[in-house]
């Protein structure tokens, strides 16, 4: 199985100013000085090897938005997706560029409704191409109606009864194996605001976890034994750790969002093979992500106990082998 990350930035998307981008430049040139990068090979390598990593990638600033697209699965050509955030944009463009004109079946599975992961769907080109079929699947009774909702006046400009593409939404029980053009999705109820779901999403013998907007707290065992259950043994869970552990148990408790902390703790736990951070906060640039992931993986050094549980920070465009 292989994941695309679309998106990974929660709350609201954000994007590079020119500040950021001229401070980037600026910080690059000092400690590139003195290395004779006099051609665009040895710049590249130094860049890619060298160069301080919070300055040569940005995470992204996309809203949720993750595909997958299974081995072993079903016979013909069909999309996965969890969530349509903003970079269900540039998702939409891909299935576009991939089809040449045919028409595509896409499954989307939705963790919940609030509007940051639902609002790049107004701007998904393959709903708006006749032939194409869509599925929506989640847990919520008010899936529909919220799809429906933001692009009513004045919010949009094209009401969902405009769109081309074949739309079906399917509701999912919670806690039971569903199977999904060859797929098994099992949701999982998450703590947040209006509650939210998680996936446990098994093809072609590997198993991931997506397990976002979901707030776990220190002081309810029984629910921490159950995510332990839901991530356990898992080729890889892409987890909310949008706060600090402090702010999760403190200012941002109720908030419906979890740390990285806690993430490596449950993934240690289930023995599962790679966390994935996920959601990041809109309000911490580059820099202070590479640096929390740097601070997860030294986390997971010194508490680990048996096998390494691989760190990762999600950021738009990874792509990833299970």
């Amino acid at each position: 199985m292989r994941l695309r990350f679309w998106g990974t930035r929660g709350s609201l998307p954000v994007a590079l100013t020119w500040r950021d981008l001229r401070e980037r430049l600026a910080l690059a040139l000092v400690q590139g000085t003195g290395r004779g990068l006099d051609t665009v090979e040895k710049a590249a390598a130094f860049v890619e090897h060298e160069l301080d990593p919070g300055l040569a990638q940005t995470f992204g600033g996309h809203s949720p938005c993750v595909e997958f697209i299974p081995r072993g699965a079903a016979p013909h050509p069909e999309y996965f997706v969890c969530d349509m955030g903003s970079g269900a944009r540039a998702f939409g463009e891909h299935v576009l560029a991939r089809q040449a004109g045919a028409p595509a079946t896409i499954n989307i599975l939705m963790s919940h409704t609030h509007w940051d992961h639902i609002m790049g769907f107004p701007f998904f080109g393959p709903a708006y191409r006749k032939g194409s079929r869509i599925r929506i699947y989640g847990c919520h009774d008010t899936l529909e109606k919220a799809f429906r909702l933001q692009q009513d006046p004045p919010c949009f400009p094209v009401p969902f009864s405009a769109l081309g593409a074949s739309i079906e939404f399917v509701h999912l029980a919670p806690g039971r194996a569903h199977e999904i053009a060859g797929v098994e999705v099992t949701p999982h109820r998450q703590d947040h605001s209006g509650d939210s779901y998680g996936f446990r999403i098994s093809a072609g013998g590997r198993t991931f976890v997506y397990s976002t907007d979901s707030e776990h707290r220190l002081d309810q065992p029984a629910a921490r034994a159950d995510f332990i259950a839901f991530f356990r043994e898992a080729d890889a869970v892409i987890f909310d750790a949008m706060y600090s552990l402090a702010e999760s148990i403190s200012v941002k408790a109720d908030w419906g969002h979890s740390s990285n902390v806690i993430g490596v703790e449950l993934c240690q736990l289930a023995r599962a093979k790679r966390l994935v951070l996920f959601h990041h906060e809109p309000a911490n640039d580059d820099r202070v992500l590479a640096r929390i992931l740097q601070e997860t993986r030294r986390l997971e050094e010194l508490t680990r106990d048996g096998e390494r549980l691989e760190i990762v920070g999600a950021y738009d465009g990874l792509e990833m082998e299970l």
